[in-house]
């Protein structure tokens, strides 16, 4: 199915040999594959290698780290056909997904994006049912008619420029099968990262937001999103998004706090 649509599939990696290749496979109805490296050294560039004597369409570029915004939206400067369709490295499009393609990429002018459903992976459950999962993501857009909002340092996403459907079929799989302590420490990255990009934007959070946005966030995945639906698996993914939320609302209430009070060793 190489070449079968007008779509730029682009990825960004560093380091990413693990799993890539599921990726860039399911993207082989594209016209083309482009990777977007930012000096990997495991096996990445010999994975990609290898996909491109069997043929995909791939495209590697090197571009030294800008961050993640900068980074997604250098590749999606860099993309050649009508459509651009980005996946995260663990990530990779289901079959259904893949056969709805030529459908939402035959929509009317007015249609300048498309959002897809993702089910991520949980461990000792699997992928759960299409019914649960996250809200629709923003990953499939014509070319020319999006950007990536370039203040978000984290959880980046493009602004369209037109309407924006939602995909009816198929989903966006997320091998997600980091163990819990190695997922502890990405959601403090990015909960620093959330919490720089308040602060710098000037944005100014209730300390009350502590108290109430963990549980909020862990209803909202727990009930609003299903994952009651997939036993301890699916609590510890909504555990896991209260953390984050509880660890955005600390560091950005500390930020604030040493700024008021910087801190002293007062001794007697």
């Amino acid at each position: 199915m190489t070449g079968a649509l007008p779509v730029s599939g682009f990825v960004i990696t560093k380091n990413e040999g693990e799993r890539i290749e599921a990726c860039l496979r399911s993207l082989d109805v594209c016209a083309e594959i482009l990777v977007v490296d930012s000096g990997s050294t495991d096996d990445t560039k010999a994975v990609i290698d290898r996909l491109t004597a069997e043929g995909l369409p791939i495209r590697f570029i090197f571009n030294a780290w800008p961050g993640f915004a900068a980074q997604k939206q250098f590749a999606l400067e860099q993309c050649i056909q009508p459509w651009a369709l980005n996946l995260d490295a663990d990530e990779r499009l289901d079959g259904d997904l893949r056969a709805e393609l030529p459908k939402l990429i035959a929509a009317p002018e007015n249609v300048a994006a498309w959002r897809m459903k993702r089910r991520d992976y949980l461990i000792g459950y699997g992928y759960p049912a299409r019914a649960v999962g996250e809200r629709p993501k923003l990953r499939l857009v014509r070319t020319g008619r999006g950007a990536y909002d370039l203040n978000q340092q984290v959880h980046e996403g493009i602004i369209p420029d037109g309407d924006v459907g939602v995909a009816e079929r198929g989903s966006m799989l997320h091998f997600r099968t980091l163990p819990l302590a190695e997922q502890m420490l990405k959601e403090n990255s990015y909960s620093s990262l959330k919490a720089d990009q308040r602060i710098a934007a000037g944005k100014r959070k209730s300390p009350w937001r502590m108290l109430l946005s963990p549980p909020g966030y862990f209803m909202r995945m727990w009930l609003q999103r299903g994952y009651w639906r997939c036993g301890w698996p699916g609590f510890i993914m909504s555990m896991n998004a209260a953390i984050y939320a509880f660890l955005t609302e600390a560091k950005t209430f500390e930020a604030e706090a040493r700024k008021r009070m910087p801190p002293i060793d007062q001794v007697d």
